[in-house]
């Protein structure tokens, strides 16, 4: 068995939808659960329809019609007969929707489930019918049948025994009927029944906890890039496709913020080895990248994250006494309750520096530790990750450029600057 994982942009519309069929047509031979996310830019639509009806603003059933009609063109272009089931389907799901919205509005995060978990069971719906409907026989699944979490919302955590025992069940019956099974990533479901997300970005998480509860033989990763590069192609130039990575590399460029990877999708897959294939939907005949066990390239590619808006705080004690564990405690704390979270941190005898990016919740964080300690920070900067560095690369990236922060260990360096003046 394989997993596949199709998200939002290789089903943004009817075309995409095809293309996609065309790709499952490929492998219709094989067992395969296929997970995929809202279509386009839905997950967005439905967070600013989650922010109306918080917010009551009025505009929440205006915004709900815009997504409807979105909807309904991708439907124009897949199906023929204006009367068939899949209408009725969409209708249903967007009236559960105005039955939220008629409630009093309850907490944001619980809220925010219930609303936009239906992005993935629309997709999938649309997905599942054009393709039966076309010859690529399949069964839908709704996976808040199987992925069982506690009642994190927006951040569940998995009850991996419960999930492992319900997937295995349903999958396996259903794999005597079928080869293809369509179901939704991102979502899961509360003991109490109520809808849950695992985090933005979270379909890529869905696929690898299938994959390891099923033994998959690997997962594939559909995107509109061809693999893995070495670099935000819009920031470097010369960035190139990385032919395979080791499960460790992927993990630390997921960590420091690759966009390819969820940083949750690596652990599963690596506990049980299963390989991990990042592909291009518009090219499904090329290579993409595979991630798996020991599989660096040789010799070793330079990646490159880059962040920019960051802002370095430097926080000393008032009366230059050392910042000993005791401080660094309280400071963890302030940054976690404020819900900054911190993408390089370096401490010497009197201070601790740490580089964040810059948001809202920064001012009123800085006041409340200025209270306490001597606080000042630079805006405007960037922060640098390179994995697997060579030091002509860092001379290349820091030129017109002043260093205001440098860490470095055996594989990977960091760089916070700011652009000098010209």
């Amino acid at each position: 068995m394989n997993v596949f994982k199709f998200g939002g942009a290789s089903v943004k519309d009817a075309a995409a939808v095809k293309n996609a069929g065309e790709i499952l047509k490929l492998h219709s031979n094989e067992q395969l659960v296929v997970v995929i996310s809202a279509m386009g830019k839905v997950t967005n639509a439905l967070e600013k329809i989650v922010d109306a009806y918080i917010n009551q603003t009025g505009e929440a059933t205006t915004l709900l019609d815009e997504l409807k009609k979105y909807h309904l063109e991708i439907l124009s272009g897949l199906f023929a007969d204006s009367k068939h089931e899949v209408y009725n389907k969409l209708n249903n799901f967007l009236v559960e929707i105005e039955w939220v919205l008629e409630e009093t509005p309850r907490e944001y995060d619980f809220v925010y489930d219930q609303i936009v978990s239906f992005g993935e069971l629309i997709s999938t719906t649309i997905v599942s019918e054009w393709l039966n409907d076309n010859g690529i026989t399949n069964q839908w699944l709704d996976v808040r049948d199987c992925l069982i979490t506690d009642n994190t919302y927006r951040e569940g955590k998995i009850d991996w025994e419960v999930s492992t025992n319900l997937f295995q069940s349903r999958l396996n019956d259903i794999f005597k009927q079928s080869n293809i099974v369509i179901t939704q990533g991102f979502i899961g479901s509360t003991t109490e029944n109520f809808s849950i997300t695992l985090g933005r970005e979270g379909s890529d998480y869905t696929a690898a906890i299938i994959a390891h509860i099923m033994n998959a033989e690997s997962v594939t990763i559909w995107k509109d890039v061809p693999g893995v590069l070495n670099a935000d192609p819009k920031q470097f130039k010369d960035a190139q496709k990385l032919i395979q990575l080791s499960y460790q590399d992927a993990i630390e460029l997921a960590y420091y913020g690759a966009s390819v990877i969820h940083p949750k999708t690596i652990k599963p897959l690596e506990n049980k080895n299963i390989p991990l294939y990042v592909k291009s939907f518009l090219e499904p005949g090329s290579k993409g990248t595979v991630i798996g066990k020991d599989l660096e390239t040789k010799p070793l590619i330079p990646s490159f994250i880059f962040k920019s808006n960051q802002v370095l705080i430097s926080i000393a004690a008032k009366d230059f006494s050392f910042i000993a564990e005791e401080n660094l405690s309280e400071i963890f704390s302030d940054f976690a309750n404020a819900g900054i979270k911190l993408n390089l941190m370096q401490n010497s005898a009197i201070s601790f520096s740490v580089c964040i990016d810059d948001t809202p919740k920064k001012d009123s964080l800085i006041e409340k530790l200025r209270a306490k300690y001597k606080v000042k920070y630079n805006s405007s900067l960037q922060l640098y990750t390179i994995r697997h560095y060579y030091p002509s690369t860092i001379e290349s990236l820091t030129v017109g450029k002043e260093i205001l922060l440098e860490q470095r260990s055996r594989t990977t360096a960091q760089l916070v600057t700011k652009d000098l003046p010209k």
